[in-house]
């Protein structure tokens, strides 16, 4: 067809019959057209992969890494290095900056209302606006107090019941992401409302962004069809509507607070005096107020359960280097601040390797869209193509991060030439880089820098006594990934450092009451 399209009316005259007649067809003749320069990749595609990282890791080994894939009517990129994902998406972000289409996570479930999947466009600026104002570096060093503060009390909830870390860590990072967006804590992860129809609403949007899970995505004609006829629709936009009331009923919370004046710094505050100079409305403010609500949890918490697992793993080659780098630094009279950790590069850089070792947003975050025909290192990129940099990839590439299944702290304090400020690619890239980063990156790093020198974390014992193994790949499916329950053993290292973080704890406890909940509407 292209071909008799060329040869009977010449190349510019086809190219501008096809833009008039289907954009569709423009690409698929571009692709047709340049089909030789394209990047190497598969002749056929898998579908409905639990863990799609895994096979794009597979690919990328095979193929290089930069990989092409046709994947319906959408070209892909799978980007497997952090020099091509740096390379594309920041040195040139002009051009690949942008979302692809999520029908499922954007359309149907979000209703077009969540800057991370909207596409480069007014909607995006101003989201992105409201976002940088409250995360960047400046604006989130603010937060630190709280960080602080909710650690104390995360320290004292291991020293109690340490078998039940994996709750703990879930209620810090829940209770920190509250606290700064909403200003009201979380006492209790399971029983609080919030968190529950939080974790409901992030669990359905990173199952359904999964890509390649549903052939919507492939043939968009399926969007159409009747929800009493396709289950998968029905089910996302129930869920829809949950998302809606929950964070409409949480803004009209910070409204009532604001009115009476007892309403404490936080994100949502800022939003509400934004509101107006940006021209959005409260359906957009109320899902901007969510977005931190929403990604910060899982990751937070994940990473945190990632680096007790390489405790239980590795623990003997780095912890007792730390715990000295530690007792140097603080001594065994007070907690760590977040003052003494740039004075301690291991701890640092155990935080760093942590990131980098089984990153929680595993397939690099929210894919991009290129706006623009590209050509890299002699390969054609067409415009409209889905890129792909997942984590599993890039952080495990053999290149940059030799034995990469290892937990080696010791990477993050050599010199080596790797793209970016950070030596790892956990926060992405360009103009789509998270703008909680600088949160996240600090809650990791103190909790880490305090477990450490509170606690000696080492293998469970079986029943003879023994070290239970534990498996470093047991991950969740999902779009972030996060390790699966496992045993280990969480001890304080004396009863000084026990003495040490009740009384830390006790005085927390008194600025933190400003932000317990006293009314709250959601329901």
């Amino acid at each position: 067809m292209f071909a008799t399209i060329l040869s009977s009316i010449g190349f510019a005259v086809a190219l501008s019959y096809l833009s008039l007649i289907s954009p569709r067809l423009l690409q698929e003749w571009k692709i047709y057209a340049h089909r030789k320069e394209l990047p190497p990749g598969p002749k056929t595609i898998k579908s409905g992969i639990r863990k799609p990282w895994i096979w794009f890791r597979e690919l990328n080994k095979e193929y290089g890494d930069v990989v092409y894939l046709q994947m319906g009517p959408t070209p892909t990129i799978i980007l497997g290095s952090a020099q091509a994902a740096w390379d594309l998406l920041e040195k040139r972000g002009a051009k690949y900056s942008s979302r692809p289409r999520f029908i499922m996570g954007g359309e149907l479930l979000s209703a077009g209302m969540r800057g991370l999947m909207a596409p480069y466009g007014p909607f995006w600026r101003r989201w992105r606006k409201l976002l940088h104002g409250g995360f960047m570096q400046r604006q989130s060093e603010t937060y630190r107090p709280i960080q602080s503060l909710e650690s104390k009390v995360l320290m004292r909830d291991l020293v109690q019941s340490p078998l039940d870390f994996r709750k703990h860590l879930q209620r810090y990072a829940a209770s920190v992401i509250v606290t700064v967006t909403y200003g009201r804590r979380v006492e209790d992860v399971e029983n609080d409302i919030v968190v529950r129809r939080n974790d409901e609403s992030m669990d359905r949007l990173t199952q359904v962004n999964i890509p390649g899970k549903y052939a919507v995505e492939r043939y968009p004609a399926l969007k159409y069809i009747p929800s009493i006829f396709a289950p998968w629709k029905a089910q996302v936009i129930k869920q829809r509507q949950k998302d809606i009331q929950l964070y409409t009923q949480l803004m009209d919370e910070i409204k009532e607070k604001k009115a009476r004046g007892d309403l404490p710094t936080c994100f949502a505050k800022h939003l509400l005096e934004e509101q107006e100079n940006l021209g959005m409305s409260d359906l957009e403010i109320a899902y901007a107020a969510g977005s931190p609500f929403g990604a910060g949890v899982e990751t937070s918490a994940g990473s945190l359960a990632s680096f007790f697992l390489t405790c239980v793993k590795f623990g003997p080659r780095f912890i007792p280097k730390a715990q000295e780098e530690l007792d140097r630094v603080v001594g065994n009279g007070r907690l760590p601040t977040f003052e003494d950790i740039a004075r301690m590069p291991y701890v640092k850089a155990i935080a760093s390797e942590t990131l980098r070792w089984r990153p929680i947003a595993v397939l690099g975050g929210t894919p991009h869209a290129s706006t623009a025909d590209d050509v890299y290192r002699g390969m054609f990129i067409p415009k409209g193509s889905t890129i792909i940099a997942p984590l599993w990839s890039i952080h495990l590439n053999e290149s940059d991060f030799p034995e990469p299944d290892e937990f080696r702290p010791e990477r993050f304090l050599e010199d080596r030439d790797y793209p970016g400020p950070f030596g790892h690619s956990a926060f992405g890239w360009g103009r789509r880089i998270c703008p909680g980063m600088h949160l996240g990156s600090a809650s990791v790093e103190l909790n880490i820098a305090r477990t450490l020198w509170g606690f000696n974390i080492r293998p469970a014992k079986d029943i003879d006594g023994k070290d239970v193994d534990v498996d470093i790949f047991a991950f969740s499916d999902g779009f972030n990934s996060s390790p699966l329950p496992f045993p280990c053993s969480i001890t304080p290292r004396s009863p000084t450092h026990v003495k040490v973080i009740e009384k830390e704890y006790q005085e927390a406890m008194e600025p933190l009451r400003r932000y317990t909940a006293v009314t709250n509407k959601v329901s």
